[in-house]
């Protein structure tokens, strides 16, 4: 493409090319005064995308770049208010905002569907991120500070206090973080990545306010600075924007920021090293792994290499290293780490394995050396050669965006080239490269010698091994508190009087209330007047009840059965979440799970099932369920994705006893390490697990009793005449299922659909329903308070109340009622000033429940107290009609969000499934609007009443057991 597109004259245009398989044109630019790189991705999606980014590169654990990643959006030049990042979330109808840091880049991205919201977010990132202030004491409340338990008597421990301190506690308490950041730290032993970027617990406090001015000045520049837009924007204004706000007052840095080339090991490097776990039985609790380092990450040619190779080897159980680390009795099964880390400047491969012992280690390696010999020596397979180029064909292809909106994905998934000084545009583009190693792997030798070249001959090999250690946190915390009594020791009256002020003035400024008109903000004027949904664009019950959807898949279709679950016993809904897994990793027919697997990856981009429970609009007494099995594939194998379906369902074998034990031991860990990392929900559902059936379900299969119910199985089934009654179990529960009533829904693009409709008529016509008792549960409407023993370093809170449904009138004063106390009270009061990572409160009409949370929360009982003080908060005040807009703004926001073309279908079509049709959406969306403040008040008297409060708590033992005794209390 040689026409230059029109553009701000302070730039100058590199190039511009389109990739077609993606559906943009990607126009690059160069700042001629500063050097700062501007790529936008041109396209006619609706959702308008804008990101700064810099090199951020630390030589230290102490979090420098995280911290001031917090730091800097706590306000600026242009908006000297104390918190112009959460307040613009409240001020907006974003549908991204948040901030990044990666291992050597840090992000500040946005995105609407406005373009009025997109000009005032654009104006407050670029300033905060240019021009921030840097306000000590916001360093002191987002990174780390010292003060008094009794905060003005100097007699009383010192105690630390930070947000991303306990931030970090909190990711460090998982084991698998623990073992990557030690992993790379010997993989890197010289460059930045050698360093946690996030911050160490320990080193965090060794960070001072001159370090982070140093790197800001340094690190925040626009030479340093990668600038990346997405969507119909208009390229002319917005460089202007950049360019007149931000990029006019700087000139030129000399210096050009770069990671070198790591320091190559001559010979393997062999290590252990502990994590905390604290339970009498630490055997079968240690992990082992072996990283390789590898090439460059941004070189096109070679990352799609690593990744066909991490696919060929370890993708699914046909894949044979993955096959070795399934079946060995070395350990429970395959670790999170298994596969290409590409986030860094050098790849590296990773091949783990969990539930073993420290003894073990070497056998481990030797297993994994072995396995890759065999291969190098037998060759590979070819067909499921072609089975992964065909995975990546697909992953280049599907339109995504459920969680983090497409646009963004494509930017952050370029970002490592320009950060690097390479070129973005070849990691969006890969169709030339996938093409060039679809020739390449032509070669029958071509995997094998990867292998050799690679990993066997490559010296610069790692192995771990991260053994438990039932006293270490012990010795972390006593560590802790002797630094923190070694400075109280030393402390002078002066410097005493210091930390109090400090206190105070952080206190004082926590409580300031902020000239918001200095803030841009868009209105209740703004939201648009009609929520788009989907609609079917064609709807049968005969042959088959079906739904399809139209949508831009690019070549993609998407199927989903519903099939309605039947009358269950307690003890059949306890193996949902392990049949749900079987269902896609067992064998079907003559096909053993090693071949389905094979054949899952050979035709289709996935197939999943998961069960799917709700209320109905009624009363959250009234429940429906479904097993939903899940596909999608190219639009050229549909007719495989339904024959691949369809045996999934009919053909599905209970045989393989083995492999049912692996993926029972592999599903038990997988929850165990979830636990760090959504511990608010999972403290949530246990606090409304006896207000409702769908609160009671979601806890005993997919929340904390659900986990404990996993490691129970996992004990039981190491009896072999156990393993295969459960065998049996789940082949009777199957049975029951494949006969229930199904439904279908398809999307894909308009001219697959006659073809598509007749594939799946003429698949399934052969396989009649049953006519069956639905699935109804016992009614609950009980308060609990339980504690919930793990290992963890922070906390997690939730308070529930029972509510209303959503049908109910007070349901959308109870909606807007959790953003109106985050915004105004839980925000300040938890995470400001407690020191949580993230606080907030929502209403949850499925289970008509009210609730409050915390997240990573160095506190317990005080944070309880804070919810309830949230409501005495919001009961005191006077109407205030901003704070009101604020809150209607971020729920419309998140109702309006779009997601992908097949997601937001599926979305609907679900929602429908339990009486919440578009229309019912639409006019709940417009009740929201007419809410008022008395409203808010109205429900929370009524609802929010402390007698009415269920509580939960997810803690470490040492704070359980400062807690009293009305608590229930339960071990992981």
């Amino acid at each position: 493409m040689s026409n230059t597109p029109a553009h701000h004259d302070s730039f100058r245009w590199l190039a511009s090319q389109e990739v077609a398989s993606l559906k943009v044109t990607v126009h690059s630019f160069v700042h001629q005064q500063t050097g700062a790189l501007h790529y936008h991705l041109e396209t006619n999606q609706p959702e308008l995308v804008f990101m700064v980014a810099f090199r951020t590169f630390p030589q230290d654990s102490t979090g420098v770049a995280h911290i001031l990643e917090h730091t800097a959006l706590c306000g600026s030049e242009r908006y000297p208010v104390r918190d112009p990042f959460f307040m613009m979330l409240r001020r907006s109808l974003n549908t991204f905002m948040n901030a990044l840091t990666s291992s050597d880049w840090t992000a500040y991205p946005f995105a609407t569907l406005n373009p009025k919201d997109f000009d005032n977010l654009l104006d407050v990132y670029l300033d905060a991120a240019f021009f921030s202030r840097l306000d000590p004491l916001d360093f002191a409340q987002e990174g780390h500070r010292v003060e008094f338990t009794e905060p003005e008597n100097p007699s009383t421990p010192l105690v630390y206090k930070g947000v991303v301190f306990n931030e970090m506690k909190g990711a460090m308490s998982s084991p698998v973080s623990r073992l990557y950041q030690s992993l790379t730290k010997y993989l890197f032993p010289s460059i930045t990545y050698h360093h946690n970027s996030g911050g160490e617990p320990e080193s965090i406090p060794d960070l001072s306010y001159a370090d982070l001015r140093a790197f800001y000045q340094r690190h925040y520049h626009p030479s340093n600075a990668i600038l990346m837009s997405f969507g119909a924007l208009e390229l002319e204004q917005l460089q202007h924007k950049m360019h007149q706000q931000a990029l006019s007052r700087f000139e030129a840095l000399p210096e050009r920021l770069s990671v070198p080339d790591e320091k190559r090991y001559a010979a393997p490097v062999r290590v252990e090293e502990a994590y905390a776990l604290e339970q009498d039985d630490l055997a079968r609790h240690t992990y082992h792994v072996l990283g390789w380092l590898l090439p460059p990450s941004y070189q096109v040619d070679d990352l799609l290499k690593a990744h066909l190779l991490s696919r060929v080897l370890l993708d699914n159980s046909s894949s044979p290293l993955m096959a070795a680390l399934e079946s060995t009795d070395l350990g429970t099964g395959p670790a999170p780490l298994c596969g290409v880390e590409d986030s860094n400047r050098e790849m590296s491969f990773l091949c783990a394995l969990e539930g073993s012992n420290p003894e073990q280690a070497a056998d481990f390696e030797a297993l994994v050396i072995e396995t890759l010999q065999k291969v190098v020596a037998e060759g590979i397979d070819q067909q499921a050669v072609e089975a992964q180029l065909h995975q990546l064909e697909l992953s280049q292809r599907e339109i995504t965006g459920d969680g983090m909106p497409f646009g963004l994905q494509l930017l952050i998934g370029s970002l490592s080239a320009a950060v690097h000084h390479g070129d973005p545009v070849e990691l969006l583009n890969i169709d030339p490269a996938l093409l060039r190693l679809r020739e390449a792997v032509q070669d029958p030798r071509f995997i094998p010698d990867l292998i050799q070249t690679w990993l066997l001959d490559n010296p610069h090999r790692v192995r771990l091994t991260l053994r438990p250690d039932d006293q270490l946190a012990a010795r972390q915390q006593a560590m802790e508190q002797a630094r923190l009594a070694k400075r109280q020791a030393s402390l002078t009256p002066e410097e005493q009087q210091q930390i109090i002020a400090q206190t105070l003035a952080l206190q004082e400024r926590q409580a300031q209330q902020d000239d918001l008109s200095l803030l841009p903000k868009v209105t209740v004027d703004d939201i648009p007047a009609h929520l788009a949904l989907p609609e079917p664009s064609a709807q049968h019950q005969a042959p088959l009840p079906v739904d399809w959807y139209t949508a831009g898949t690019n070549g993609l279709i998407y199927q989903q059965i519903f099939i309605e679950l039947p009358q269950l016993s307690a003890a059949e809904q306890q193996l949902l979440p392990l049949y749900t897994q079987c269902v896609t990793e067992l064998g079907c027919g003559e096909r053993d799970y090693r071949q389905q697997q094979a054949h899952q990856s050979a035709v289709s981009g996935g197939v999943s099932a998961s069960v799917l429970v709700r209320s109905l609009l009624s009363s959250e007494q009234q429940v429906r369920g479904y097993l939903v099995l899940s596909g999608k594939a190219l639009a050229s194998k549909h007719l495989a994705l339904q024959e691949l379906l369809y045996t999934t369902l009919t053909q599905l074998r209970f045989d393989e006893t083995s492999r049912i034990r692996e993926l029972i031991a592999q599903q038990a860990s997988r929850r165990v390490q979830s636990i760090t990392g959504r511990g608010h929900s999972l403290a949530m559902t246990a606090a409304g697990s006896a207000l409702s059936p769908v609160g009671a379900f979601a806890h005993a299969t997919r929340g904390l009793a659900g986990v404990q119910a996993s490691l129970a199985l996992e004990k039981r089934t190491q009896d072999q005449a156990e393993l295969e009654k459960l065998a049996a179990d789940l082949a009777a529960l199957h049975r029951k299922l494949a006969l229930a009533p199904r439904q279908f829904m398809l999307v894909g693009e308009a001219e697959q659909q006659q073809s598509a409709l007749a594939a799946l008529n003429q698949q399934w016509q052969a396989c009649p329903a049953e006519a069956i008792q639905a699935l109804s549960l016992p009614q609950q409407r009980e308060a609990v308070k339980q504690v919930w023993v793990t290992n963890t370093q922070v906390n997690f809170c939730a308070l529930a109340f029972p509510t209303v449904v959503g049908e109910h009138a007070d349901a959308p004063a109870l909606t807007l009622l959790g953003e109106y106390l985050r915004n105004g009270y839980l925000h300040r009061a938890i995470r400001e000033q407690g020191g949580a990572y993230g606080a907030g409160a929502a209403q949850d009409h499925a289970e008509a429940v009210f609730r409050f949370f915390s997240y990573r929360d160095p506190r317990t009982e005080a944070t309880l107290a804070d919810f309830h003080a949230a409501v005495a908060w919001l009961l005191a005040q006077q109407e205030d009609p901003q704070k009101l807009e604020e809150a209607v703004l971020g729920v419309i926001s998140s109702i309006d969000k779009p997601g992908s073309p097949a997601g937001d279908a599926r979305q609907t079509y679900q929602a429908s499934l339990f009486g919440r049709t578009p229309e019912q959406r639409r006019a709940f969306r417009q009740r929201l609007l007419e809410v008022r403040f008395a409203d808010l008040q109205r429900v929370a008297a009524t609802y929010l009443r402390p007698e009415l409060a269920s509580c939960a708590l997810v803690t470490n033992a040492s704070t359980a057991a400062t807690l009293d005794a009305s608590y229930q209390r339960y071990q992981i």
